[in-house]
């Protein structure tokens, strides 16, 4: 008896898992960016703080875009290393390079959130588009690809940013997981239904900023500069989705577990700040996922109904995987289908230590 509720149990989360796939992720695979319609003027802002290694490589990216009209404006958040000396010689090169100096944060304010908000006042024009600095475009059209997309009378415009393919396991890992996250924000997104986005790629209008009081509703909170903005700005303002390869940036990945756990905790701390509908339904697909596992390995230790359970695991995989990786192709976003097994197992144990840490550990940083 019980071994047939733990069966009908995971029935149940296959049935889940392919409502989710099937319904909610599918359609993204088949999304169409927006054309353009005209050139707007740009501004991109880039927050960093002791960022000088990686602003060498980015900012020259950014000035040299194929763009009519934008500037590039880079907040020097409290930074100690040469960036000030940097950027001062990029000043004299480039009309269109700003730098905002912050020497000190006030201690109530979130850093991040200060530095953008100083930012965003500062910026030339209505149009601005986010990077972070260990982002880089992945062309010269990026942003004029992100600018289509409001075209549609959006004023917020959400992309897609991996990660870096390099070598090793956790590399696997972490580009698996940009592309679930991917997958629910963009696809809650295309339906009209945007809850988050991602500050390494991101624009919205200075409007759509001070109409929903920029960071104020949680200025405190360590991060949600991106998700949580985006959360506020879908209650009144409309979102598009913008995921060509070309309007895309590629994120240098951390390169130990240890830093990219503190990276997620602080990620999955600001979860709980979405819309309850958007949290019972990020639930109820890692809940399944994670039960589908936790009842197979039950299932198969018990050692019975090994038919029935071979035919969920099969109907499970045949229909999930396939679209995973017909989105991935869609974001043009390589993933190996052979480890995607072992991936997934890996991904969803993870996010399960990964929440109960986030009850146990509270204290956040931005550097």
């Amino acid at each position: 008896m019980i071994t047939l509720i733990l069966l009908g149990a995971l029935a149940l989360c296959v049935l889940v898992q392919l409502w989710f796939v099937l319904f909610r992720f599918l359609p993204l695979s088949k999304h169409q960016d927006p054309e353009p319609d005209v050139q707007r003027p740009v501004s991109v802002i880039v927050a960093a703080h002791d960022e000088l290694e990686n602003l060498v490589e980015l900012l020259p990216q950014l000035l040299d875009q194929d763009y009519p009209e934008f500037e590039v404006l880079l907040v020097n958040d409290r930074s100690e290393d040469d960036t000030e000396f940097y950027t001062f010689e990029l000043e004299r090169q480039f009309p269109n390079f700003r730098v905002v100096t912050i020497k000190k944060t006030p201690d109530y304010l979130n850093p991040k959130k200060y530095a953008l908000a100083l930012g965003i006042r500062a910026a030339k024009y209505e149009h601005l588009l986010f990077t972070d600095a260990d982002c880089r475009p992945c062309s010269k059209n990026w942003i004029q690809k992100m600018q289509s997309g409001y075209s549609t009378g959006a004023e917020v415009v959400l992309g897609y940013a991996p990660y870096a393919q390099l070598k090793g396991f956790l590399n696997r890992l972490i580009r698996y997981e940009t592309l679930l996250t991917g997958i629910q924000y963009l696809s809650q997104a295309n339906r009209g239904r945007a809850y988050m986005g991602v500050g390494r790629n991101l624009s919205y209008t200075k409007a759509c900023f001070f109409k929903n009081k920029g960071f104020a509703s949680h200025i405190k909170q360590m991060g949600g500069d991106d998700d949580l903005f985006v959360r506020d700005a879908a209650r009144n303002s409309k979102v598009s989705v913008v995921i060509d390869k070309e309007a895309q940036t590629l994120s240098v990945p951390k390169n130990n577990y240890r830093e990219w756990v503190v990276q997620k905790r602080r990620h999955l701390s600001v979860g709980g700040q979405y819309k309850a509908a958007d949290r019972r339904r990020i639930g109820v697909f890692v809940v399944s996922n994670i039960l589908f596992y936790l009842l197979f390995v039950i299932l198969v230790v018990s050692n019975s109904h090994f038919a029935i359970l071979s035919v969920l695991v099969i109907v499970r995989y045949l229909a999930v995987f396939p679209v995973y990786l017909a989105v991935a192709r869609r974001l043009d976003d390589e993933i190996p289908l052979l480890l995607m097994p072992v991936l997934d197992v890996v991904y969803f144990v993870n996010y399960l230590f990964l929440g109960i840490s986030v009850l146990l550990y509270k204290k956040f940083r931005w550097k």
